[in-house]
């Protein structure tokens, strides 16, 4: 077991006067998850670094104040306004920085797979506290004893979106080099009409606010909630993808256009595997929830640097049996039909649903503050999300790049992520959390069926 031991705590703020009051947020930031979102880095300083103690974290307190002038919200605080919505108050109080060390080493943490290890390494949000009083964002910095560090971030989701905040740490790292600012953020979410009145009524059904199917024979989602979940990387080479492609694409009617991407392919057999994992009876009925990113799907298109959440998520169903029964790309087809749905005039018809809702409360995922009314999409559903496209790797703050960068700790049933390879050699990891009763079964339908199609 790691041990980490805090040091001191800091509370960062923008080195230059900022804009003081309110923002309203835009409906993307106010449902979903409202948390904080962890990640997690780990660097390998050279001896140059290591020799000058206090170097590195007053190099990231001094870049961490004047990138906040730019990204000035992540310095605020949030507050509940009437109907379980959200405004974001731009005070500058401030981002919190920690300070701590390990008598660990880097190589203790193996290929870095998730484990209660990576826990003590990313700051810990004290829910317990009125939300206008939890910073935006915390940062932890931690020494161990062979020289290298880690970085774990968390970030508010109900501010940025993955999109957003790998945007402000790609900045944070320039400054820190010593370079100019690349993208300055766009702030004004008035783009998205935050705070405005609705002004119609939805013009399309949006079965992604309904709650997702339950397990058949029960009548809530408290017992699954229960259960005891676990998180594994998964690894596929780019070989093993591309066998999964042209398993999906070989049942790819004609008609269909294009072929199926990675992201249709590689969440249409995560799905399959989940189904044939969990046992499911064949008709039950399953969803899993897709991640979209609006900005470049409106028009015209959001501007660039465009700072907040800008994804809407959207669900493709099906049966157990009709999912593990027929090919692959029957799956990835239920995918696609969803995901192309997303046009301009959809993102606004689902910004009207939401505009004209007297309250959000029951699209809100606020299990880490003990409410569970949210969506689950745990057993008999899960969601996938891709960062497949996200400018993840390579930040360098002067010392180097990172080893290794990835999700921090997570435990909600059927959550997982896609994520690009770190050497860029199209390999993919999946990083995935399910009961821990299920995880053997999946890793082995996981991997079975790749196999199966070399033999074939």
């Amino acid at each position: 077991m790691v041990v980490v031991s805090l040091k001191a705590s800091y509370t960062v703020k923008p080195s230059e006067p900022t804009f003081d009051g309110r923002l309203s947020l835009s409906e993307w930031d106010q449902i979903g998850t409202i948390t904080h979102v962890p990640t997690i880095y780990f660097y390998r300083p050279s001896q140059d670094w290591i020799m000058r103690d206090g170097d590195i974290l007053a190099t990231l307190r001094d870049s961490l104040s004047r990138v906040l002038v730019h990204f000035y919200p992540l310095a605020g605080r949030l507050c509940w306004i009437q109907g379980s919505r959200l405004e974001l108050e731009c005070n500058a109080m401030g981002v919190q920085l920690i300070e701590a060390e390990s008598q660990a080493t880097l190589d203790d943490f193996g290929d870095f797979a998730p484990s209660p290890d990576l826990e003590s390494l990313v700051p810990c949000v004290n829910y317990n506290s009125p939300i206008h009083e939890l910073p935006l964002m915390l940062v932890q910095l931690t020494k161990f004893s062979c020289g290298g560090i880690s970085l774990g971030t968390s970030i508010s989701h109900a501010v940025a979106d993955g999109q957003s905040a790998l945007h402000f740490i790609d900045e944070w790292a320039r400054l820190a080099r010593g370079e100019p600012l690349g993208t300055p953020p766009f702030l004004d979410r008035k783009v998205l009409r935050a705070g405005d009145s609705p002004i119609a009524p939805p013009c399309f059904d949006h079965a992604e606010f309904s709650h997702p199917p339950l397990l058949m024979g029960a009548s809530s989602t408290v017992e699954e909630r229960k259960k005891g979940t676990t998180v594994s990387l998964l690894k596929l080479t780019k070989t093993q993808v591309e066998r999964l492609k042209k398993m999906a694409n070989d049942s790819r009617p004609t008609e269909c256009g294009r072929p199926y991407s990675r992201y249709e392919t590689i969440a249409a057999h995560i799905w399959r595997c989940a189904c044939n994992a969990r046992g499911h009876k064949p008709e039950q009925p399953t969803a899993i929830g897709i991640c979209i990113d609006s900005r470049s799907r409106m028009r015209p298109p959001l501007p660039q640097g465009y700072f907040g959440n800008a994804t809407l998520d959207v669900i493709a169903t099906g049966r157990s049996g009709e999912l593990v029964s027929k090919p692959l790309g029957y799956a990835s087809s239920r995918i696609r039909a969803a995901i192309e749905k997303v046009t301009d005039e959809y993102v606004w018809s689902a910004i009207d649903f939401l505009k004209n809702q007297p309250d959000l409360s029951q699209f809100q995922d606020l299990h880490a503050l003990g409410n569970d009314e949210g969506p689950f999409y745990g057993n008999p559903n899960l969601g996938v999300i891709s960062w497949l496209t996200l400018p993840m790797y390579g930040i360098d703050f002067g010392w180097g790049k990172e080893v290794y960068m990835g999700p921090g700790p997570h435990d909600f049933d059927g959550d997982s992520l896609i994520l690009p390879g770190h050497d860029g050699d199209g390999s993919l990891v999946v990083a995935l959390c399910l009961q821990v009763a299920h995880m053997d079964a999946f890793k082995n339908f996981f991997y079975e069926a790749m196999a199966e199609s070399s033999i074939d």
